[in-house]
């Protein structure tokens, strides 16, 4: 390609992966087009909804922590350069039985890591938080460090460093396919465009953007219901109150997160229907109420008041719910950095670093192995 037009690295999708993206590379100097279908931040996809948690003794995994560490270090410095708090620690509680998915992933990660925590029996959460209710057979990992971040302001801050850095970002325009030899071009509804790398951060668009690689994807319905506590909102605000996951059935999670001015926010963290991304999303209805305010009273009793608000948002899910962060296995100049299965936004002021690595030098200090597209692949024979 010898246009001269063209830019050095072009990213198709700017929520909170390839926002970040598009930031750490504009500040490295780089030539870059972000490019998004809506006006970003906006609420079609998985980047909104007030609060994101981020946590540090990571039940999932032990091989996240590192990455989750360093996007620490990234969101303070954003925080630094923008002049605006987009992180609030509040501590976090990991709650279930002691040899359940989560209470005991938790620990694995901070025991590996050498993670500070605290083990709690229940009469000890209550007496430290007063607004929780832990049941007996239950123990709680309390971990000091998680927090939560301001998503739509994460991703506003890392458009508008990255703007003031030279980047282009073009929004109201859909991608609808792409071509790669020495370099690529990258078909919309608004014209051709052509970049020497391709990064593909579209997150529930992925699937229609790499058909041939046939990936195992599907696109989640989420639901998150603010609540008015009905007494005692002092024990709820962010001041002193942690976040937390509670595991209260056999793997199945539900998330509650501190007041920040909108009221106590709480959702169950996968078990939504699978939809069509471009199909209308149902909205909540009074029996999902029902149910998140009869689950939350049973963990945080006096926080589940009033319903104050509703939103849905969406996961991309893998089978095995870890990320997926590689090279198109065709063609090394397009990278794909999406979905990331409902627990991605905390690492992406990371995961824009290692994207903005892997399209200037080609490669990065961190383990990208479990991520591979290679794990949904057949061997060849």
């Amino acid at each position: 390609m010898a246009n001269p037009d063209e830019c050095d690295t072009m990213i198709v999708g700017l929520g909170a992966m390839g926002s970040a993206a598009l930031h750490h590379l504009a500040s490295r100097g780089v030539k870059v087009l972000g490019v998004d279908r809506f006006v970003t931040p906006h609420i079609h996809g998985s980047t909104h909804g007030r609060t994101r948690i981020i946590r540090e003794a990571y039940y999932e995994h032990p091989c996240y922590v590192p990455i989750v560490q360093r996007a620490y270090e990234l969101w303070a410095a954003l925080e630094k350069e923008i002049g605006e708090r987009l992180f609030v620690q509040t501590g976090g509680l990991m709650i279930g039985p002691p040899e359940g998915e989560l209470f005991a992933g938790a620990l694995r990660s901070a025991t590996e890591h050498g993670l500070a925590h605290t083990i709690l029996e229940p009469a000890e959460v209550q007496a430290r938080f007063p607004g929780f209710r832990v049941p007996r057979g239950s123990l709680a990992l309390h971990e000091p460090r998680a927090g939560l971040l301001l998503p739509e302001r994460c991703v506003e801050a890392h458009l508008a460093l990255a703007r003031r850095a030279g980047a282009t970002i073009r929004t109201g325009i859909t991608v609808t396919g792409w071509t790669a030899d020495d370099g690529v071009r990258i078909a919309t509804d608004a014209g051709e465009l052509r970049a020497r790398t391709l990064i593909l951060a579209a997150g529930p668009w992925l699937p229609a953007l790499v058909p041939d690689l046939d990936l195992p994807l599907n696109v989640e319905r989420q639901l998150f219901h603010w609540f008015e506590p009905a007494s005692h909102p002092e024990w709820y605000d962010a001041a002193h109150s942690p976040i937390s996951l509670i595991e209260y059935a056999d793997a199945r999670f539900f998330a509650t997160f501190p007041d920040v001015g909108h009221g106590v926010k709480a959702g169950i963290h996968h078990e939504g229907a699978v939809i069509d991304i471009d199909a209308p999303r149902a909205p909540a209805s009074a029996a999902e109420g029902v149910e998140m305010q009869a689950l939350l009273a049973r963990y945080l009793p006096q926080a589940a008041g009033r319903i104050v608000d509703r939103a849905t948002c969406v996961y991309t899910n893998t089978p095995d719910h870890d990320f997926l962060l590689d090279r198109h296995p065709a063609h090394p100049n397009v990278i794909i950095a999406s979905p990331c299965s409902g627990h991605g936004f905390k690492f992406a002021s990371a995961i824009g670093e290692i994207l903005a690595d892997l399209a200037t030098t080609g490669e990065t200090s961190f383990d990208l192995g479990p991520f591979a597209i290679s794990r949904f692949q057949a061997p060849a024979t």
